[in-house]
């Protein structure tokens, strides 16, 4: 079936303005409103989107507005503005009712917010309003997570640093910034979010903070690299773990592809060297070798 509306023949004042029109009915019709049952949490630069575009397709996934709706890290205010924005970007009890009643469907939704798994105030924002939420961490040798998302900031202009000298001077510019977050929970750390290259990939750290309000069963964590290897696998675990039937996606494009140059042998073997202490202790802590050191 083609496109009902071909947006390049609508006036771009009038698409502008229906965009507005269903934008302001969600806001209205916010309080019947279903809550995700699961949120992909992170890691940034771990395969999040590539697995939250692939369960979108599953006739059971109803569509968030968005994929990183960045509610409770708050980086656009709108944690906030208080829940009912954030039940505004979600199907309604009536799609559900009607998927189930009419498709015969129990229909399931999240969303994906790859900076949740970092931020220090998520989890207990999160445990406060949806405790038994599913929750999926995606966790990507640090090596690679942090050379990758240091060229995904030079792609967007957030970064003109060399990768050395960036990593030479994140303590610096992460200087108080935790403190300023856990201080005030309306701040919003740009240098937290953007220049964490070292500090993201220390996962058992983060685990932890999510563990002291979260059961461990409540949350899938997915080795990187197994997805990338093996996507149907690791799709029937996922799906299975937020009680989706088995299903296939169509295609596995890969999103959010970065194309760069390969990493210096030196800088790659100083952070094997700091990230391997590190990496230590999260097998140690979950019982499990991701075989990131190897």
């Amino acid at each position: 079936m083609g496109k009902l509306i071909d947006k390049s023949r609508v006036p771009p004042l009038l698409w502008q303005g229906a965009r507005e029109a269903v934008r302001l009915c969600r806001f209205l019709t916010a309080p019947v409103r279903v809550m995700p049952d699961f949120i992909i949490i992170g890691a940034q630069r771990a395969g999040t989107t590539s697995l939250f575009h692939y369960a979108r397709q599953h006739p059971c996934i109803g569509r968030s507005f968005g994929k990183e709706l960045h509610f409770f890290d708050n980086l656009d205010g709108s944690y906030h503005k208080g829940i009912m924005w954030y039940r505004a970007h979600f199907p309604s009890h009536l799609y559900k009712y009607y998927a189930r009643k009419v498709r015969g469907l129990d229909m399931i939704t999240g969303e994906a917010s790859p900076y949740y798994l970092f931020h220090p105030l998520v989890a207990r924002r999160i445990s406060r309003v949806l405790p038994t939420v599913k929750l999926i961490a995606m966790l990507r040798n640090p090596v690679d997570r942090a050379y990758s998302h240091y060229h995904h900031n030079v792609k967007y202009g957030l970064e003109t640093l060399s990768f050395e000298e960036a990593l030479d001077q994140e303590r610096e510019r992460l200087d108080g910034e935790l403190e300023k977050i856990l201080r005030d929970g309306r701040y919003r750390g740009h240098n937290h979010q953007h220049y964490s290259y070292l500090a993201r990939g220390v996962y058992v750290n983060q685990l932890k903070n999510w563990f002291s309000v979260f059961a461990r069963e409540q949350m899938l964590i997915i080795k990187s690299e197994d997805f990338y290897a093996d996507r149907l696998g690791v799709m029937r675990t996922f799906l299975e773990f937020i009680g989706a039937p088995a299903w296939e996606p169509t295609g596995y494009k890969q999103y959010n592809l970065g194309g760069y140059s390969k990493l210096d042998p030196t800088m790659k073997a100083r952070l094997a060297e700091y990230f391997r202490p590190h990496n230590q202790r999260l097998y140690e802590y979950l019982g499990r070798d991701f075989g990131w050191d190897e």
